[in-house]
């Protein structure tokens, strides 16, 4: 029997990427929690197909084409929402890209293009749901932040960690700014989740998966799916005094100093 602090049912969700990966699996996972979803993504076919998912649920779903780099295409967005929907309860900020490139010869330009996938864009997307959720008194917005905006990763992801770390000060202010009026900010900070781009990286590189294993002290590797349960979390009434979080998502990364070892961890192969 499902706890009814968990239920979901009437509310509406918005979440970014919903064609792959996290995105994807937060969809699937509120709307199995009994809410309505919108799904933001760039890749049309695949949000079509999530959300072909969700209505095999009985839940409405809204697959929306918005880049969540570009403020005017979230801002039309919100108003699509305003008339189909007719509310928003829940926001889930995933989507946005990265990039690693050497410190030294890191651009300006590419500095701005991170900031404006990860910071501005989600910015704009909180602020807007903000708005309509202070109007009913109550929501909820969740973002996801990297580990690599709370510890350094090196491996030339320095714009990234720059900006996930905003992203982790930004959920900080504006719990601080908002909660008050009922919109309850928090973040979930992921270590390694296997995605398609590391997937590859892993077969280019076999020593990387096993210094992501090293400091991993639960044994393996992230899944997509083990976003479900902090994801409905956050959006129910069950974290209702719970705001300004960062609730790690990391497989023990965090809380295991550098120099620490566990059992079964792989052997540091030497240079």
């Amino acid at each position: 029997m499902t706890h009814p602090l968990f239920d979901l049912t009437g509310r509406v969700a918005i979440v970014s990427g919903a064609a792959s990966g996290m995105g994807r699996v937060t969809s699937l996972a509120l709307a199995e929690a009994g809410a309505d979803i919108v799904l933001l993504d760039i890749n049309e076919s695949g949000a079509q197909a999530t959300a072909q998912e969700i209505e095999e649920m009985g839940r409405r779903a809204l697959p929306i084409n918005c880049d969540i780099s570009d403020a005017e295409q979230i801002r039309a967005m919100y108003g699509q929402v305003d008339s189909e929907m007719g509310r928003v309860d829940v926001l889930a900020n995933i989507a946005g890209e990265g990039l690693r490139t050497d410190p030294i010869e890191l651009t300006e330009d590419q500095i701005q293009q991170v900031m404006q996938n990860l910071v501005v864009g989600r910015y704009i997307c909180t602020q807007e749901a903000a708005k309509r959720m202070m109007t009913r008194g109550r929501g909820s917005i969740f973002s996801i932040v990297s580990i690599a905006g709370i510890t350094a990763l090196g491996r030339g992801h320095i714009a990234y960690s720059m900006a996930m770390g905003a992203v982790a000060a930004m959920t900080r202010e504006l719990s601080t700014e908002l909660s008050s009026l009922g919109v309850r900010v928090n973040a979930i900070v992921c270590a390694q989740i296997m995605n398609q781009d590391l997937e590859v990286r892993i077969a280019a590189d076999p020593n990387l998966g096993a210094s992501y294993l090293r400091g991993l002290p639960i044994g393996r590797m992230g899944h997509p799916d083990d976003i479900k349960g902090p994801a409905i979390f956050l959006a129910s009434d069950a974290s209702g005094w719970m705001t300004g979080a960062l609730i790690p998502l990391d497989g023990g990364n965090l809380a295991k100093n550098a120099s620490g070892t566990h059992p079964g961890m792989p052997v540091a192969v030497p240079n």
